[in-house]
């Protein structure tokens, strides 16, 4: 196993990546992208299956590209993110490493995720089995998007990733817009009313439904959230959306709540944060406690230091360790994940923590923190692209004690070790698992100051 999930062959010394297939397989392969010092290839053919295979357990998988690593047992999935770890730290970071701590696995290997969106399609894909059988088929789908196809949806029966009455809703939904003939939304032509379903689960059992459609119509969806309200009573808030863009994103727009809060709560160790519909919040709550506890187990807070989160969101980590510390400053790019925060802190009543909205680079500033100290402890979350060079150069400058870097890419957590490596030791290195059945791993690096 490599990268993106892939696995790694040779052939006359060239190196080839195939997808689908596990490490012990015998294959043939048919190429499918030739570079000079590499190519992508699919099976064709299965002559030998690995020993670390098992039986998927989801009707959709291969198919849909959700949960690509099905096919082996979660015990091997654990071991190739904990080696894949391994390496992008080893070659890419080449600092100096203590013994890694085992991987943290989730308890939840399926029904694990608080957040799901379903696209709607009047082109649902057809697999190779029901377009060989010669049928007719309803081309009117609700589930997800085909891998590498924007335009092409698979209708989804059951998911495993998450929990009822999450695909109950969702066949629901499908099955009064196809009684009703509600039309399902053609993204090539632009045309149809229905495009997107958005389930969102919480720890305290409320329960957030939105559906996205094209444009105003005071008769179909007045109908849609009644029969929703009437056959899911345990929906806590009921929303809606018209989005007229040629996209699906509707950050910029209005969500109109029709029954219920505009929002739902989940909770960490008696902390609520509320979740609205626009709202970032870690799509494996469990887990993500245990990735925060472990965040503030390194940070060793003993209620005397001053924190800067950086890359806070909505105010997650920093409301969470602000217990412990004596001040907790947040920084973060979007605006309204730093109203989300502010949010968190006061329902809270939590009062010794202060969140600035802006660049990164910007922010973290001279300024900032000429007004507020240098910090003991940084926490750092950046996203996949890893910290803007000025930022680690900012953190090498100012020299806080101690950085928790806590990574959803350790390649570029890897390339920012090794620029913070100038001045920092790599203490410990706790990868941890958020998103059973596929090659996605987080890490927590603690670095020490020297």
């Amino acid at each position: 196993m490599v990268a993106e999930g892939k696995c790694l062959a040779r052939h006359d010394n060239m190196v080839i990546f195939v997808g689908g297939v596990a490490p012990g397989d015998v294959v043939d392969l048919r190429v499918t992208r030739k570079k000079k010092s590499f190519m992508e290839a699919v099976p064709v053919a299965f002559r030998e299956f690995s020993d670390l295979r098992v039986e998927p357990f989801c009707e959709h998988f291969g198919v849909c590209g959700g949960c690509k690593w099905q096919h082996i047992s979660y015990d091997t999935q654990l071991q190739y993110k904990q080696k894949q770890v391994k390496d992008n730290l080893e070659r890419i970071g080449k600092v100096a490493l203590p013994k890694f701590d085992p991987i943290l696995g989730s308890a939840k290997t399926r029904y694990y995720r608080n957040k799901l969106e379903y696209t709607f399609s009047n082109n649902g894909w057809l697999t190779n089995e029901q377009i060989q059988s010669g049928e007719e088929f309803d081309r009117n789908a609700l589930g997800f998007h085909i891998p590498g196809r924007f335009d092409k949806i698979l209708d989804i029966r059951h998911c495993y990733l998450q929990p009822d009455p999450s695909n109950a809703i969702r066949l629901e939904v499908r099955n009064f817009a196809k009684e009703h003939n509600l039309p399902f939304y053609d993204v090539v032509k632009q045309e149809g009313w229905l495009r997107n379903l958005i389930i969102r689960t919480a720890n305290t059992g409320e329960l957030m439904v939105i559906v996205q459609v094209k444009y105003e119509d005071q008769e179909a969806m007045p109908k849609l959230m009644a029969h929703l309200e009437v056959t899911f009573p345990e929906i806590t808030s009921l929303q809606y959306v018209v989005n007229p863009k040629g996209n699906e994103t509707y950050h910029d727009l209005e969500v109109v709540c029709y029954k219920g809060l505009p929002y739902i709560h989940e909770e960490m160790e008696g902390i609520k944060f509320r979740v609205g519909p626009k709202s970032f919040y870690q799509t494996n709550a469990d887990q993500a406690y245990e990735l925060y506890r472990l965040t503030r187990e390194l940070a060793a807070l003993t209620g005397n230091e001053l924190v800067y989160d950086l890359y806070t969101g909505a105010g997650t980590i920093a409301n969470f360790v602000a217990k412990q510390a004596r001040e907790v400053i947040g920084i973060e790019y979007v605006p309204s994940a730093i109203e989300d925060a502010k949010v968190n802190s006061h329902i809270n009543n939590i009062t010794n923590t202060t969140f600035y909205a802006g660049d990164m680079k910007d922010i973290l500033s001279d300024e900032l923190i000429e007004r507020h100290g240098r910090p003991d402890v940084v926490i750092t979350d950046p996203p996949r692209a890893g910290m803007h060079q000025d930022v680690v150069e900012k953190l090498l400058q100012v020299h806080p004690n101690r950085i928790v870097y806590v990574s959803c890419n350790p390649a570029t957590q890897a390339r920012d070790l090794e620029l913070l490596s100038e001045k920092y030791d790599v203490a410990r290195v706790q990868p941890v698992d958020m998103f059973p059945q596929t090659h996605h791993v987080e890490n927590i690096v603690l670095l020490t100051a020297r």
